[in-house]
């Protein structure tokens, strides 16, 4: 049995694969809900993304798929699209990353799973909608160069760059999982399930934020800087002694204080420089002088001192270094699911706290166990 969440006593049926969809059921799974992933015969394709692997199977899989359970099914075999029905006629919320109308003809879309379980959530990720859009495959790296992310992103004269992360998915499977929550909330009052539909653009839009209110409410269109942000100075890496430190200024106030433990007591009061707006069109005679007196000292030496004195700032760490950092600060960001590691759910409840019983499961581990269950 699952831990006693705060979404225990819900079933879920997921019928995604790759990464979104993986990442919002594992989200739900965290918090007590039970997951059966549904599996075609070869497993999701993020088994075999290797390297790298933890005793040959791929840390991609198993970082989006602790807490659930497995059962494969031949969705050409009538015998199991009945055993995908019967889940989907027994679930509380089923998600789903097929093409837009791919599962209709297995009886398994919204209209069909709802005239037989009128209580459902079920939700559905895409890439580009399911109006007009409903065609085109939904890869994450499409979405970062259709959206316009890929232009803000590397040197001003460079080449567009991707985010390190499939950033759209996982926004997408963040967006699926409130979505899922609001309808959850909305069937406790009214008795109602419904569709509920997220597209890895619509997600990339909202998710970029003050760059897309840029151009939607001030007409401009962002551009490539590097490291620096349009519209806040100091506010990126600046060298030091021994390599780069980030420093933030990211109101007057801080910048007061980044002066005083620079020994630059006379800046603030400078008209280029006194406010932010000053600061952000000034940037190119401001920064040398901040950069004359951070390369006399370490990244390690500033770090400690300015972060004392109320600024912002930190050193550009690998992996290990954050998941260093963050065990030093008591966040707890390792966890054990079933002895496999992995990063813990990042919200933290008073009362019904995240679990971690079940390790990422094998393909079709649970299946046997699963399919008496539906037979009954």
């Amino acid at each position: 049995m699952m831990a006693q969440g705060p979404l225990h006593g819900l079933l879920v049926a997921d019928f995604s694969r790759i990464l979104a969809g993986p990442y919002a059921t594992m989200l739900l799974a965290d918090l007590g809900a039970q997951v059966i992933k549904v599996e075609g015969p070869a497993g999701d394709d993020t088994r075999t993304w290797i390297p790298p692997e933890r005793d040959g199977v791929s840390t991609y899989y198993l970082g989006i798929n602790r807490n659930k359970r497995s059962v494969a099914l031949n969705l050409k075999d009538p015998a199991d699209v009945a055993v995908a029905q019967e889940l989907a006629r027994r679930a509380d919320i089923m998600i789903e990353n097929f093409k837009p109308g791919g599962l209709a003809r297995f009886g398994l879309d919204y209209s069909a799973v709802a005239a037989a379980n009128s209580k459902i959530i079920y939700a559905s990720i895409s890439g580009f909608g399911s109006g007009l859009g409903a065609e085109l495959p939904g890869y994450d790296l499409m979405v970062q160069a259709i959206s316009g992310l890929m232009s803000l992103t590397g040197a001003p004269d460079g080449p567009p760059y991707r985010a390190g992360i499939s950033v759209f998915d996982v926004m997408a499977g963040m967006h699926a999982t409130i979505g899922i929550l609001a309808a959850l909330n909305h069937r406790a009052a009214t008795g109602q399930g419904q569709h509920v539909e997220v597209n890895l653009l619509s997600s990339a839009l909202s998710g970029l934020v003050n760059h897309s209110s840029a151009y939607v409410a001030g007409g401009t269109i962002p551009f490539r800087m590097g490291n620096a942000h349009p519209s806040l100075f100091p506010y990126e890496p600046l060298p030091v002694a021994d390599g780069e430190l980030i420093v933030i200024a990211g109101n007057d106030g801080q910048f007061r204080k980044l002066c005083q433990v620079l020994d630059l007591p006379d800046l603030p009061s400078d008209p280029r420089f006194s406010r932010n707006q000053d600061r952000t069109a000034n940037r190119e005679e401001l920064r040398p002088i901040l950069v004359e007196r951070l390369r006399k000292r370490t990244k390690d030496e500033w770090f400690r001192e300015l972060l004392a004195a109320g600024v912002p700032c930190a050193p550009i760490n690998t992996i290990d270094g954050g998941v260093a950092l963050a065990s030093e600060l008591g966040l707890d960001p390792v966890i054990s699911a079933g002895g496999v590691p992995g990063v813990r759910n990042p919200i933290t409840f008073s009362e019904t706290p995240a679990g971690y019983e079940l390790p990422p499961p094998g393909l079709d581990e649970h299946g046997e166990e699963i399919r008496a269950w539906l037979n009954q």
